[in-house]
């Protein structure tokens, strides 16, 4: 086991926490009321254990946590929403209660995290120690709060081993046998679990789109196939006038690649189009893949060139008066 932090939440548990925040300077007088914002209250070693990045000034320790530090921590987006930049973030003050207000400095900023899934952009994020003083509106300025239901995460290269869960469940029952331990996942499950329906739709896409492609294919190589074998005659009499099978297998498949050339031009055109209605499905990649778009492309091609080929290699195998005798 290599590093083990807690927080009221994981990224991607299905937990949140959403409250106002506070921001010095701000005038809150009349109609203005605080947004709301993602929080959450963390213990030492919370970023580094789940390997989020500290982009500007220092993380939250324990020391923080056992001395009810007025230290936070805030996400890039929200930073930069309220300041203008990360940099310009450290050192401002922010705060849940108004009268009086408590400020905590924001020591840190780090990067954004997709706490709702893969699929959601990332919240605008507030991470306080876990332990704090005077900290909900109306506390005395001597009362302690704690969060007792935690997310624990584990940081380890025996994860997914026979055998693990069973130590870390008897690792816990040591302290206490009466503590709960539930909820045992890898951030892996979680990631899938937080995309299964975006998965499960993809998955039907990719089907049609395959009996689609496979129906595309055939239906090229048979018309392709159907019209060469039609100018049987004509490849006849080009034959009979002198010309070589050759240059007639090369001007038979030339014009069939031209046609199809120009109906994948059309295709990529409209499906260029039409992958704009999928960026809802997307998250990380862009909706024109030029690799897909290529291969297919290609597959298009190269079924046209073996569907005009072949017939014509077939009728410049013929006798032109043969040809010309059953015409």
């Amino acid at each position: 086991m290599q590093s083990v932090a807690l927080g009221t939440a994981i990224p991607m548990d299905g937990n949140g926490n959403v409250n106002p925040l506070y921001v010095a300077g701000f005038d809150y007088t009349g109609d203005q009321t605080p947004s709301i914002r993602r929080h959450k209250w963390i213990g030492g070693g919370y970023l580094e254990t789940l390997e989020i990045p500290l982009l500007l000034g220092r993380t939250l320790t324990w020391q923080d946590v056992r001395q009810r530090a007025p230290a936070v921590l805030v996400s890039e987006s929200l930073a930069r929403e309220y300041w203008g930049s990360a940099q310009a973030a450290l050192g401002q003050r922010v705060s849940v209660r108004s009268e009086p207000p408590r400020w905590y400095e924001v020591v840190g900023v780090v990067a954004d995290v997709r706490e709702d899934g893969l699929g959601q952009d990332p919240p605008l994020m507030v991470y306080w120690p876990q332990v704090t003083l005077a900290f909900w509106e109306g506390d005395p300025p001597d009362q302690v709060r704690t969060w007792r239901g935690m997310g624990y995460a584990i940081r380890s290269d025996r994860i997914g081993t026979v055998g693990f869960l069973d130590e870390v469940r008897a690792a816990v029952w040591e302290i206490n046998p009466n503590l709960p331990v539930r909820g045992l996942q890898s951030l892996e499950d979680l990631m899938g679990q937080s995309i299964a329906r975006t998965s499960f739709t993809l998955a039907l896409l990719g089907v049609a789109a395959g009996v689609a492609l496979l129906l595309g294919v055939i239906g090229v190589y048979g018309v392709i196939s159907y019209a060469v074998s039609q100018r049987s005659r004509e490849m006849g009499l080009r034959m009979a006038m002198g010309a070589q099978a050759g240059q007639v297998k090369r001007m038979v498949v030339r014009q069939g690649l031209i046609l199809a050339a120009v109906g994948v031009a059309i295709g990529l055109a409209l499906a260029l189009g039409l992958t704009r209605l999928m960026v809802g499905l997307l998250f990380g990649v862009s909706p024109v893949d030029p690799l897909t778009f290529l291969a297919v492309a290609a597959a298009l091609i190269g079924v046209a060139l073996v569907a005009s080929y072949l017939p014509a290699r077939r009728a410049a195998g013929l006798d032109p008066m043969d040809v010309l005798r059953a015409e």
